[in-house]
């Protein structure tokens, strides 16, 4: 080991070029090796630190990125929660932060005095060092996708409920030390500033910032207004007491409602999270790491009890719960290994106890030894445990079981007008993007000359779809066609590329004359039998409170009932809010069996509902955040009723303001398209009886009111 007084590299250019080598070729080496790249920051962290080679000192940019990206990944454990499991789980979540709180204070209590000669209150103060812990390994579960379990849930519960615990010990330990007494009015006046910041918070954060959203739509303002949001949630939990990583994550619980997994914002949120504060986190981490510590004898000894202590401690909670809850053994060495790591709160304790005298330099060496040990076991533990709980989810069909072969393949054809409306599109066709198959998305823009201005129209609203995608890390296929009109264009694409489902901008009348759907949406309707969705959203998905769904009787029988109970499960997913369902009472049980099969975890409830007298009082129900869904019918199909030929006059009267999604299902499945025989170049599906006389009668009533 090389000891010298001054770093070897001290210009920032270099500091930082040295910084990013680390980053980019850990996961790199240690991918080949099987080691979770989180050990290779922290062993590179030691090995150019002061306690190494002492290639770069730990000042105060370290600290500095390190305390961000220690708050940046608390942040993303609470973003990434998926809400709907956590409430499902937190009361099993508190029974093992109970457990992982009080089991290890008890056990470093009890060890502290009897076994390291301390007195109770610096016994007390170690005990909360015990109980504390980072989510160290969470990058690890992360990467594998099983952040939604049950496992990694009630461990995060668990991580909060003993940070509180722990720091709240900490304050009660430091009053007694101060003021020769327990002062149990200043741990009451913690507890009410606690519970103030929350009902601050809680009421502040959801309405700034779906105003914030509704307002801005950049992209980077938006991260910006994220990190803000975070940063003042730490710098307010640390004003009044507690540890900022508290406010991180708890900021990170407020936002996830309004940050989907799969939209563009989410993305970069990551990707600056993973490409560079949290692994300067963990190499700070390495560089605070003294292995010369182990070279003392007598250090040696209160480290191997600390050791046994800290590893004893944790791993019991777990095992207690297992039993209590009835998890897998995979499911307990995964708690087990999130909540084993000792890193900043750890140290917070010991630097306190450290300060006040309370603690000699055996102890704080020894604790530097427990964060060694415990911040390179716990990835291991983590990896290994949830690699085999990843194949489990997937066979039995929690995490990603597949679509039946019919719905497993999706080809989505985005069509894209102008450049306006494309980035909105594309963001909800990702939305309801299939992730238990393989999903294609095709952005079509048709032109009908060759001029310069139609041609740069296509130009920009492809490249406005294709941005957006890339933000989402989606690929997005253009598809610039120059067809006779845009109907023939859009069938012709279906064709080529299978397409399975179309989505389409809606349309915005024009004239008095004019449709509500416009007459090529309505030509596309009698022309393909595939799916086709028209969207038209005024806010941000990620605003959006709840999805209705009017369903009419019948629908069950039509060839595409699966795929769009789908479609709309996985965009109440990504948004994380609640669908309702308004259909008839015989509907309500297939379509829960559909969302049940899948285990898509949402909240869904149901309204019975008859008929058309129904769905006009839904109108004085829907909100301004709701997304209104039309599940509607084309003519001669089995779900039609005389009364959809009124349907597009009433979303006009009472919907005109409206968030709103029209769904016309697949129908016939791979059959030919019936044309109609008067006509066969209009590739008109024939009018019912019945519905020739509503337009006949719609057509005299207008010309009445005319007149």
């Amino acid at each position: 080991m090389i000891l010298l007084t001054q770093a070897l590299v001290t210009q920032p250019v270099q500091i930082f070029f040295i910084v990013l080598v680390i980053i980019l070729f850990a996961p790199l080496l240690l991918n080949k090796l099987k080691i979770p790249h989180i050990i290779g920051m922290i062993v590179a962290g030691i090995v150019i630190g002061p306690y190494g080679f002492n290639v770069l000192d730990n000042d105060s940019s370290f600290a500095l990125f390190g305390q961000v990206g220690l708050l940046y990944l608390m942040f993303l454990a609470g973003l990434e929660i998926d809400m709907y499991h956590l409430r499902l789980n937190l009361r099993r979540g508190l029974i093992f932060g109970i457990l992982t709180l009080v089991v290890p204070l008890v056990m470093g209590v009890l060890s502290s005095m009897y076994l390291l000669g301390l007195d109770p209150v610096t016994s007390f103060l170690l005990g909360a060092m015990y109980a504390s812990h980072t989510l160290l390994a969470y990058p690890v579960v992360a990467r594998l996708g099983i952040t939604r379990s049950p496992a990694v849930i009630i461990a995060v519960v668990g991580t909060i409920i003993a940070v509180i615990g722990a720091l709240l010990v900490l304050a009660a330990a430091v009053s007694v030390r101060r003021e020769g007494y327990f002062n149990i009015g200043a741990i009451g006046l913690l507890m009410l500033k606690l519970v103030l910041w929350v009902a601050a918070l809680l009421y502040i954060y959801p309405r700034i910032t779906r105003y914030f959203f509704k307002k801005y739509s950049d992209k980077v303002l938006q991260y910006v207004f994220v990190l803000v949001l975070v940063f003042f949630a730490a710098c307010t939990a640390q004003l009044i007491g507690l540890e900022p990583v508290l406010g991180a994550f708890f900021a990170g619980l407020l936002l996830n409602r309004y940050i989907p997994v799969a939209s563009p914002l989410m993305s970069s949120i990551e990707f600056v999270g993973n490409a560079l504060f949290i692994p300067f986190f963990l190499i700070s981490v390495g560089m605070m790491i003294n292995v010369g510590v182990f070279g003392d004898t007598r250090t040696l000894g209160v480290a191997a009890i600390m050791l046994v202590v800290a590893l004893a401690s944790k791993w019991l909670p777990a095992w207690i719960a297992q039993r209590i809850i009835g998890l897998n053994a995979d499911s307990r060495r995964v708690m087990f290994g999130l909540t084993t790591a000792h890193t900043a709160v750890a140290l917070a304790v010991v630097a306190v106890g450290y300060r006040l005298e309370m603690f000699d330099e055996r102890i704080l060496n020894s604790t530097i030894a427990v964060i060694l040990v415990t911040c390179a076991l716990a990835p291991l533990i983590t990896a290994g445990a949830a690699a085999r709980l990843k194949v489990e989810m997937v066979d039995n069909g929690v995490d990603s079981s597949p679509a039946p072969k019919n719905q497993r393949n999706n080809n989505t054809l985005i069509g894209i007008a102008n450049p306006v409306t494309a980035a909105p599109l594309v963001e909800m066709a990702v939305l309801m993007r299939n992730t238990r198959g393989t999903h294609h998305f095709y952005a079509l823009h048709v032109r009908n000359d060759n001029t310069l201005k139609s041609k740069a129209l296509s130009y920009n609203s492809m490249e406005a779809a294709r941005k957006t995608g890339a933000a989402a890390d989606t690929e997005i296929e253009i598809l610039d066609r120059y067809d006779l009109n845009t109907v023939t264009g859009v069938l012709n694409a279906i064709e080529e590329r299978d397409i399975t489902e179309i989505l389409l901008g809606m349309h915005r009348r024009q004239t008095v004359v004019d449709s509500f759907f416009g007459v090529k949406v309505e030509q596309l309707l009698r022309a393909t039998n595939k799916m086709i969705i028209l969207s038209r959203c005024f806010i941000p998905a990620g605003t959006i409170t709840r999805v209705v769904v009017w369903v009419p009787p019948g629908a069950q029988y039509e060839t595409g009932f699966n795929r769009w109970v789908r479609a709309l499960s996985r965009l109440t997913r990504q948004v994380g809010c609640r669908i309702i369902f308004c259909c008839p009472g015989e509907l309500q049980p297939l379509i829960r069996g559909v969302i049940y099969s899948e285990n898509y975890g949402i909240r869904c409830e149901f309204r019975t509902t008859e008929g058309w007298d129904d769905l006009i009082l839904l109108s004085n129900t829907i909100q301004d955040d709701d997304l209104f869904v039309v599940v509607g019918a084309r003519g001669q199909s089995v779900s039609y009723h005389p009364e959809m030929a009124e349907l597009p006059s009433f979303l006009q009267r009472y919907f005109a303001q409206h968030n709103l999604m029209m769904i016309y299902p697949e129908q016939f499945g791979e059959a030919p398209v019936l044309t109609s025989f008067t006509d066969p170049l209009s590739s008109d599906i024939g009018a019912s009886p019945s519905s020739l006389m509503v337009n006949l009668r719609r057509l005299f009533g207008r010309l009445f009111r005319a007149k």
